[in-house]
C-alpha cells in the first residue's frame, strides 16, 4: 500500500510548547508558567452578550467574511487605536483565532513551487514557519539578539533578503521575548521594505498589552497599507482565548483570496464569539486597561526577582513573558526546563521551542496570580542557587 502521509507534514516538528502542558498535566501540585493564556475570566459583559445571543436564537451562519456589524466595529478601533483606515465590506475578514488569519495569508500570497521566500524573525511565535511551510514557502530565520532586545533591526533584515524575498513576518510585540519595536524601529526598516518590494503580515495579537509606550502599527506608515495584513484577535487583550475569535485586515485584493480559502475550509468564524467580539470592541477598553495595569504589576516583580536571583533578563515592554537567560548554568534551554520541572515542580518552556536561535533562554508566562507567581519564584531560585557553578 502507498504511503498515504504527506511528507511536508511529517517532516514538520510537533510544538516544543505541547510537551511540557503535557508533562505538567500529570503534576497536581505543580506551577505552570509556561502557557500563553490570561488567567483572567472573559469580562461578564462580554459573556452575557455571547449567552444573550443564543438566547436570541443567533446559531446560524453568518456571512464567511464575518458579520459586518463585527467588521464596522474593527475598522473604528483601528482607525482609533491604531490610525489606520479600513473598510468593513472588503477590507476585513473574521477568523477562527489569528492563527488561522496567519495560515490563510501565506497560502493566498505565495505560489508553490516557486521558491518564494517567508522572512521569520526569531524567537517568535511557534506557526510561522510551519505555515509558511505549508503553504508552500520557503521560511528564511532571522536570528534577533538579546543585545539588540530582541528587535529587528535594518541591517538584520537587508542580510536575510534575497530575490526569492516576498514576505515579512513582523512578529511584534513578541511571543515569547516580550520584545516591542518601537516608531523608529519600523521607521528604520521601512526603506529596505520598499525597496525589495516586499510584503508584510504584521501579527499584532498583544498590541493591547504594552507597557513602555503607545503600539504603533506598521500598517499606519507612509506607503505601508497597501502592503501589510494586519492580524489581530480578541484572544489575549480581551481574556477571549476559547472563543476563537480573530481577523485580518488589508488590501482586498489579497483579504478576497484569502476570504475564498477560508470559505471552503471553515464557512464562518463562530456566531455566538462574533456577538460577543462586537460588545468588547464597544464597551471593553477599561477591561483591557485594567488587565494590562496586572499584568505590569506581575511583570515588575518578576524583573524585579530575577535580579534578587542573578539571572539575566533583558526588560520586556510587551506581551505577557519574560525571556532570561540561563546559559551560565551549563545546560540547554530543554535541559533546564525538565530538571526545574522534576526538582522543583515549575513549568516553563524551552527558548527553543521558539527557534534555534532561542537556546540559551527561557519563556516565562506571567498571565498568572502573583501569589502563584511568587511561589514559582521562589522555587526557581532555589533551583538556581543548587545548581550555580
Amino acid at each position: 500500500m502507498r504511503d498515504p502521509l504527506a511528507k511536508q507534514v511529517v517532516q514538520l516538528k510537533p510544538s516544543g510548547i505541547r510537551k511540557f502542558f503535557d508533562l505538567v498535566a500529570e503534576m497536581p501540585d505543580a506551577i505552570s508558567l509556561g502557557v500563553g493564556e490570561p488567567d483572567f475570566d472573559t469580562p461578564w459583559h462580554i459573556r452575557d452578550e455571547g449567552i444573550y445571543s443564543l438566547e436570541k436564537g443567533r446559531t446560524f451562519y453568518t456571512s464567511n467574511s464575518g458579520l459586518v456589524e463585527l467588521r464596522t466595529e474593527i475598522c473604528e478601533y483601528c482607525k482609533r487605536r491604531l490610525n489606520v483606515t479600513y473598510q468593513p465590506k472588503d477590507e476585513v475578514l473574521i477568523t477562527v483565532g489569528g492563527s488561522e488569519a496567519i495560515d490563510l495569508a501565506l497560502r493566498a500570497m505565495i505560489n508553490p513551487g516557486e521558491g518564494e521566500e517567508v522572512l521569520i524573525p526569531q524567537p517568535s511565535y511557534v506557526s510561522y514557519e510551519p505555515c509558511a511551510i505549508l503553504a508552500g514557502a520557503k521560511p528564511v530565520i532571522i536570528e534577533l539578539k538579546a543585545e539588540n532586545e530582541f528587535r529587528l533591526t535594518a541591517e538584520e533584515l537587508e542580510a536575510a533578503i534575497t530575490e526569492k524575498s516576498k514576505i515579512l513576518v513582523l512578529p511584534f510585540p513578541n511571543n515569547p521575548t516580550g520584545a516591542i519595536m518601537e516608531r523608529k524601529d519600523l521607521e528604520a526598516i521601512l526603506p529596505i521594505i520598499e525597496k525589495h518590494d516586499l510584503f508584510v503580515i504584521s501579527d499584532e495579537i498583544y498590541s493591547e498589552l504594552t507597557y513602555k509606550s503607545e503600539h504603533v502599527s506598521i500598517a499606519a506608515l507612509p506607503g505601508m497599507r497597501e502592503r501589510t495584513i494586519l492580524i489581530n484577535g480578541f484572544s489575549k487583550a480581551y481574556a477571549m482565548t476559547g472563543w476563537r475569535l480573530g481577523y485580518a485586515c488589508g488590501p482586498s485584493a489579497i483579504l478576497s483570496q484569502m476570504t475564498k480559502i477560508h470559505q471552503f475550509a471553515i464557512m464562518c468564524a463562530p456566531t455566538t464569539s462574533q456577538y460577543a467580539a462586537i460588545e468588547a470592541l464597544r464597551n471593553g477598553d477599561g477591561d483591557v486597561a485594567e488587565m494590562r495595569e496586572a499584568y505590569n504589576q506581575r511583570r515588575r516583580y518578576l524583573m524585579h526577582a530575577f535580579k534578587e536571583m542573578g539571572m539575566p533578563c533583558f526588560e520586556p515592554f510587551g506581551a505577557f513573558y519574560v525571556f532570561p537567560c540561563i546559559k551560565q548554568f551549563g545546560m540547554t534551554s530543554e535541559e533546564f526546563a525538565m530538571e526545574l520541572l522534576k526538582e522543583e515542580e515549575v513549568a516553563v518552556v524551552p527558548g527553543t521551542a521558539f527557534g534555534d536561535c532561542g537556546e540559551g533562554f527561557l519563556r516565562i508566562s506571567y498571565a498568572y496570580s502573583l501569589d502563584n507567581l511568587k511561589i514559582a519564584m521562589e522555587r526557581i531560585a532555589r533551583f538556581i542557587a543548587n545548581h550555580k557553578k
